[in-house]
């Protein structure tokens, strides 16, 4: 006789039914274990003055551990780790009619292959889910100090590349076996200043006792989106990593998901992106200012590479220097949305980036306003008009909010959402634009390369100003 015991297999829901009621719960929490949204801003400002901060720009050249490579004149760290800045040929093919303001340039670009860790730990707390963020500097934030998630590292900092202490609670997303997943997908950023880079966007549970520490608080999503209706608060990579939370449930839309699907891989079929890495020394119009100090382009547009010594008291490490990236002017990005037989919809574009693999869902307009000052009306971006300086009637939200502070300085971006009607955007609108509900952004969220880092912040702040169909909070005001 066989000592085998036989185990019948067991299934368990593909979907976390109650998990939506007690993201609605946490939502319309305005109160937690931290008072209220007013709290977190004077804790923030409390640890920004309690710990010693600095940023001095720097040549390039007076970088420690980097240096231009004599063959390609990338720019690399001597470790051969963190990342380079090199140079990126791109063509985009397109179809008939789509609008592409140029269809092949060459630029500097930030290599970093190696796939980091966006994590936030969630606990449910008096019977309410709380989220712990932390108050993280950054060295290209506008204002250092900002509202993080829980972990924030790139593979190369969390191994210790640095040599530097150890990144806290780390270990929660490195052991699964003792949390409940929320959501956990591989996520693009930006497109026109990184080649192919991803990140691990994480949202984890656990039941226990979490140790404390003075740089992370528990939230609530109430509280969180009371915040983003603030500037420069809560940061990119959080604002990425809430949109993979789910949203109230809408069955109708305009078009059925297959539909969505469907044209968004004929888009990508019709504009595919080909891009290559090249040498930096090689790529035409820009150059290496050794006077400034700098990489810049020839006619002072795009963004510069430029030089930064950091000093941050609560880092793994205390003192670094680095290049960062930093564009020449504000940027915008903005949905069109409007109410189609009571559904809230979303005008998204097929944003076909050099960084990308393929083109993805970003919002209706994304520019950086100086970068088409040059162009002829013909190749400015559509429905830009509409959101450069839109009727306040149409704002549902407006808010400043920094790009990815480790790579980027001073990059601000205004986020706005902003209602049109038949006569600005059609149902029918111009290739290369479809109307997607809100819900169907949100599950698109859930996947890799569907939504764009820009679209994932607008669904995030969308989620925060909606009643019902986002987090289920109530309408919220600056």
């Amino acid at each position: 006789m066989s000592d085998t015991i036989s185990v019948r297999p067991r299934t368990t829901p593909r979907e976390d039914a109650a998990l939506a009621g007690r993201i609605a719960r946490s939502a319309a929490a305005l109160q937690g274990q931290v008072r209220d949204a007013d709290d977190v801003l004077a804790w923030l400002e409390r640890r920004e003055r309690e710990i010693h901060f600095a940023v001095d720009r720097i040549k390039l050249d007076e970088l420690d551990g980097w240096s231009f490579q004599e063959d390609t004149g990338n720019l690399a760290h001597r470790s051969g780790r963190f990342f380079t800045v090199e140079g990126l040929r791109v063509a985009v093919e397109h179809e008939d009619g789509a609008h592409v303001p140029v269809d092949a340039w060459q630029q500097p670009v930030i290599c970093q292959l190696e796939v980091g860790i966006l994590g936030i730990l969630a606990r449910e707390i008096d019977g309410v889910l709380h989220f712990l963020m932390q108050a993280k500097m950054e060295p290209g934030n506008s204002n250092l100090l900002q509202l993080s998630p829980t972990v924030q590292a790139t593979r190369s900092n969390y191994t210790q590349v640095h040599q530097g202490s150890a990144v806290r609670y780390l270990e929660y997303f490195r052991d699964l076996s003792g949390a409940r997943v929320l959501s956990d997908v591989l996520q693009s950023e930006h497109g026109s200043w990184f080649f192919r880079k991803r990140n691990r966007n994480m949202i984890v549970e656990v039941d226990g006792p979490v140790e404390e520490h003075a740089d992370f608080r528990w939230l609530t999503l109430g509280q969180i989106a009371r915040l983003l209706h603030r500037d420069n608060v809560v940061n990119m990579d959080a604002r990425s990593v809430l949109a993979g939370l789910p949203v109230g449930p809408a069955p109708r839309a305009l078009f059925s998901d297959a539909e969505v699907l469907s044209w968004l891989a004929d888009a990508r079929s019709q504009s595919p992106v080909r891009a290559d890495r090249v040498p930096l020394a090689s790529v035409p119009g820009w150059v290496r200012d050794e006077a400034e100090g700098t990489v810049r382009h020839e006619e002072g547009r795009y963004f510069r590479v430029v030089g930064v010594s950091v000093e941050a008291g609560s880092r793994e490490v205390s003192h670094w220097t680095q290049p960062i990236l930093e564009p020449c002017g504000q940027g915008l990005a903005a949905f069109l949305t409007r109410e189609i037989d009571g559904v809230t919809h979303v005008l998204a574009g097929a944003k076909a980036e050099g960084g990308f693999r393929e083109a993805e869902l970003g919002p209706t307009v994304q520019v950086t306003l100086g970068n088409y000052a040059h162009l002829p009306a013909d190749r400015q971006p559509p429905f830009l008009d509409l959101v450069r300086d839109p009727d306040p009637a149409r704002v549902r939200y407006s808010a400043l909010h920094d790009e990815e502070g480790g790579r980027f300085l001073n990059a601000v971006s205004r986020y706005l959402l902003v209602e049109a009607d038949e006569s600005q955007a059609p149902l029918a609108p111009p290739p290369g634009f479809r109307w997607v509900s809100h819900a169907q952004l949100a599950a698109l969220a859930l996947h890799s390369h569907y939504v764009t880092v820009q679209a994932r912040t607008l669904l995030t702040c969308l989620n925060a100003a909606s009643a019902g169909s986002g987090w289920g909070g109530a309408p919220l005001t600056p």
